[in-house]
């Protein structure tokens, strides 16, 4: 098993890097994609492939993941919380600008960095790392400050609410993980509960919705679900479990702060959204967020 690190090292950094530009991504794909697709089914159709791709990986890998190891119950916990989380942030996406709902989702480390030390004393944030998550936070609250006006849709407020009950559910998800005998068991069991469960509970939930399923789907669809398949619930949220169990996560939770930004220009490249002095501002101080979190405490 790999031993646990205190402080991010160049690997960890790389893979958070490169997960919070495909997430930045993602957000406006699947935007993009709700015209073709409703968004609960879509995501939905996301998790079921993507709990074939993950077991044909674990077949490949020879990595067994129905062994019984006592984690089934917290396993399905975080699972329904993963599944729950999905939910609110696709159904938002149908009332919220993609930049927008952007922001209220990553709160999700707030809930980390509140819960986690009540239940893993090594994961306490001192004054300073509180310092670079405030700095963090605001630097994404000013680059997005200019597109909060833009939008005067009624139910605006619902996907607002809907964003920040999804950055809520990523938080408690992270905690559950953190905090039981989930951190003991393998990245790909560990994304399988989450992925699995989500497969069985998001149709569910689009029916219950009253949402139409499609099975024609365009070349656009096709290509979008495909990608946020491998990419995204298979390849980026394996790369994010497997960090979970060897390194702090208060301190790679802080990273997907980044994610919205990057959304922010792939909206404005997507979406021709204008990039402004507000946006650079905004990443200097995300970048003075993170490095005042993982700077390593004084002997």
């Amino acid at each position: 098993m790999t031993s646990r690190k205190h402080h991010l090292d160049t690997v960890a950094v790389s893979l958070l890097l490169g997960c919070c530009v495909f997430w930045g991504f993602q957000q406006v794909l699947v935007k993009a994609t709700i015209p073709d697709l409703p968004p609960v089914f879509q995501a939905g159709l996301r998790f079921a492939g993507a709990t074939v791709v993950l077991w044909l990986w674990c077949l490949w890998r020879q990595i067994s993941v129905f062994q019984r190891d006592g984690s089934l119950r917290v396993g399905l916990l975080a699972g329904t919380l993963f599944a729950l989380e999905f939910a609110a942030l696709y159904a938002g996406l149908q009332y919220s600008a993609a930049s927008r709902l952007t922001i209220f989702l990553y709160t999700s480390p707030f809930w980390v960095a509140l819960l986690l030390p009540l239940l893993v004393p090594s994961e306490k944030m001192r004054p300073l790392q509180w310092l670079g998550l405030a700095f963090a936070f605001a630097g994404v609250a000013f680059a997005l400050h200019e597109g909060w006006g833009l939008t005067s849709a009624a139910d605006q407020w619902l996907g607002d609410l809907l964003a920040l009950a999804a950055g809520m559910f990523w938080g408690l998800t992270t905690v559950v993980i953190r905090s039981t005998r989930l951190t003991r068991v393998s990245p790909e069991k560990l994304l399988f509960y989450q992925v699995a469960v989500s497969a069985v509970t998001l149709p569910l939930l689009s029916w219950l919705l009253g949402e139409q399923w499609v099975w024609t789907f365009s070349n656009f669809a096709s290509m979008s679900l495909l990608v946020q398949t491998v990419v995204g619930a298979f390849a980026s949220y394996l790369a994010w479990m497997w960090m979970l169990g060897c390194y702090p996560a208060t301190k790679i939770s802080v990273f997907v702060f980044l994610t919205p930004v990057f959304a922010l220009l792939f909206g404005a490249f997507w979406l021709h959204e204008p990039v402004t002095v507000n946006l650079v501002a905004a990443l200097s101080m995300v970048a003075l967020g993170i490095v005042l979190v993982n700077r390593k405490p004084v002997s």
